[in-house]
């Protein structure tokens, strides 16, 4: 089982024991904003995802669960690839502004590139997401294209920016 142990998180798989953790992020409205989905309405609709996330195959999935280390593994989001070659993540937003998400993903994109023969990695962003945008540029991620339209939430549209990183010359 893949751990990888950061200055202040632990990134490892999920386990059933983190329903309760990943409800608090994936029900949370603000952290929800940008999502895919709407926020989660309970906690059912949490352990669908959680349930998901589980049994993702080898073959295309990489996705970690971040635990705070300090905070005796309170799980306080996730972070990797769902399917292969497309990188996403989601902290609470108590979480926010600490470097946090880049800490994981400076160092879930090198154990990806490692893992699996992909020319590049992705990120499907919406436009309004500046954070995310400016984060993704920083570990490298240029952008690819845009399209409107891409993602029905709830009753509103919403618009993707593409992103994509390539993979790292050797030596």
């Amino acid at each position: 089982m893949t751990v990888i142990v950061t200055p202040r998180l632990i990134l490892r798989r999920a386990r059933p024991s983190d329903l309760d953790d990943l409800h608090a992020v994936m029900s949370h409205p603000e952290a929800m904003r940008y999502w895919s989905t709407p926020p989660h309405g309970d906690i059912a609709q949490t352990r669908e995802f959680l349930d998901a996330v589980m049994t993702g195959t080898p073959d295309d999935s990489d996705d970690f669960m971040v635990e705070l280390a300090s905070a005796g593994g309170r799980v306080i989001g996730k972070a990797g690839c769902w399917r292969v070659p497309e990188i996403g993540y989601i902290l609470h937003p108590d979480f926010w502004g600490r470097g946090l998400a880049r800490e994981a993903l400076e160092a879930i994109l090198p154990h990806v590139f490692a893992r699996f023969p992909v020319d590049a990695l992705t990120a499907d962003v919406d436009p309004r997401n500046a954070a995310s945008l400016r984060l993704l540029a920083r570990l490298g991620f240029r952008e690819t294209g845009r399209a409107e339209r891409t993602w029905l939430v709830g009753d509103a549209w919403c618009d993707s920016v593409y992103l994509a990183l390539p993979r790292p010359a050797a030596g």
